[in-house]
């Protein structure tokens, strides 16, 4: 029985309009995929460069000692590993701060455009995807890793700028992504459609009598797919029960109110952020995240460490001021215990299926749009991975020649099963993705 046919066979019997979408399948039943295990990733972005002196790791491969920067993740150390000589080569129009942040996922030039920066050319958005996106794309093409959200961008005081200085992921060319700064914003986003799946459940209920009048009129064969398909459907319902009633699906209360999204307020608007994302994750709502402190050229002023001045400001002072050195040492180091934060909250949340901690099948991403702020260097990028979530061999601190950020990001598509042969421009992939054991 064709598609049509089977079509107007369940219209004669005087079926609902809500059971035809559902029923018309019959005949194109198949095993469900093997569930495999989860993987996940979340890109966290903090701005300005770092200070190298304080944020490289001693020593190289598992024999590596921790600087003042990164001792906040000390209890994650075999879990790390940090990549040194990852530069962004992309060059072309735009100043160093514009390609450090809208180069730094994607891989690829600017587009010629009218946004003037610290100096070079004028320019747009970039030309291409971000690795992130790309990610998400490809997962969400498959039935066994879609999640109803499949990215969740969150940010911490973006602003409401939007231009190449404010946004690193990107859906395709010339298409920036906005990450959700509020967090009464990103809990709707998560959570405000509740309702609509206790509104799935009562269809499903209201679907049994239209079955067993399909079950009266088909043949023994039909009559066994029907069955299937019956399970299939009563399967469906009662896993839907089962996330409103038995704690499966695990609702955050809602953030506390009153808490308004200024500079004074970042370190508790981190905290509401980093629980949602870990929420939202525990749901499975999604599997990729992008996690933004700032923008490029950011100036948080980190009061609550006791440091007055803007953070962009004080990243172009000279190393010899060692004041400035020291204040920009604290606030690297403020952010580093913020990755501490989030990686603590995935290693005590379990698995849902038991396999572990959520840790250890999700990676932490930490970068920057430069290496260094007073020198506006686009080498030695910060990256430091922290979790188990891609397989990579971890408890590691690896130097690298000059070589592209392409090739880590083709590391992490292939690491999620995305065989690609490049990504951003071609010629910056050349060697392969990086072999991250």
């Amino acid at each position: 029985m064709n598609l049509q046919n089977r079509r107007d066979f369940l219209r004669k019997l005087g079926l609902s309009a809500a059971a035809l979408p559902l029923l018309g399948g019959l005949t194109s039943l198949q095993a469900a995929e093997p569930t495999a295990a989860k993987q996940r990733v979340i890109f966290v972005f903090s701005p300005n460069g770092t200070v190298p002196s304080e944020f490289w790791p001693e020593g190289e491969g598992s024999a590596f000692k921790l600087k003042r920067i990164l001792q906040p993740l000390a209890p994650f150390k075999d879990k790390m590993l940090t990549l040194k000589g990852v530069n962004n080569l992309v060059r072309g129009d735009g100043d160093s701060h514009m390609r450090g942040m809208s180069c730094l996922l994607t891989g690829i030039e600017l587009f010629p455009g009218n946004i003037m920066g610290g100096g070079g050319q004028p320019a747009g958005w970039a030309r291409g995807p971000s690795i992130d996106q790309e990610i998400r794309r490809f997962l969400q093409s498959k039935p066994a890793t879609k999640t109803r959200m499949g990215s969740l961008e969150i940010g911490v005081s973006v602003g409401n700028r939007a231009d190449p200085w404010t946004r690193w992921s990107y859906v395709g060319a010339n298409q920036p992504v906005a990450p959700i700064s509020n967090p009464y914003d990103l809990f709707d986003k998560l959570y405000g459609q509740m309702k609509e799946s206790e509104s799935m459940v009562s269809v499903l209920d209201g679907l049994r009598d239209d079955l067993a009048t399909v079950s009266r009129a088909v043949d023994a064969k039909d009559r066994g797919l029907l069955d299937q398909h019956t399970t299939a459907l009563r399967d469906l319902e009662r896993n839907m029960k089962e996330q409103q009633t038995s704690g499966a699906l695990i609702v955050p209360t809602s953030p506390a109110i009153g808490v308004t999204m200024e500079n004074d307020n970042i370190p508790v608007v981190t905290k509401m952020q980093t629980e949602l994302l870990v929420s939202a994750f525990q749901n499975d709502l999604a599997r990729v995240a992008t996690f933004q402190f700032s923008n490029s050229v950011g100036s948080i002023r980190m009061k609550w460490i006791g440091i007055e001045e803007g953070h962009h400001s004080l990243s172009h002072d000279p190393d010899l001021n060692t004041g400035s050195v020291e204040k920009l040492t604290k606030i690297n180091t403020w952010f580093a215990e913020q990755i501490a934060f989030l990686a603590k909250r995935l290693q005590e949340t379990p698995e849902p299926n038991g396999t572990g901690s959520m840790l250890d099948h999700t990676t932490i991403i930490w970068t920057n749009e430069l290496g260094k702020g007073n020198s506006h260097a686009l080498e030695d990028i910060p990256w430091v991975l922290i979790g188990g979530g891609l397989g990579f061999k971890t408890g590691r601190a690896l130097k690298y020649t000059k070589t592209a950020h392409n090739r880590l990001h083709l590391a992490l598509a292939h690491a999620f099963g995305h065989r690609l042969d490049a990504f951003g421009n071609p010629a910056l992939c050349n060697g392969g993705p990086l072999n991250l054991g």
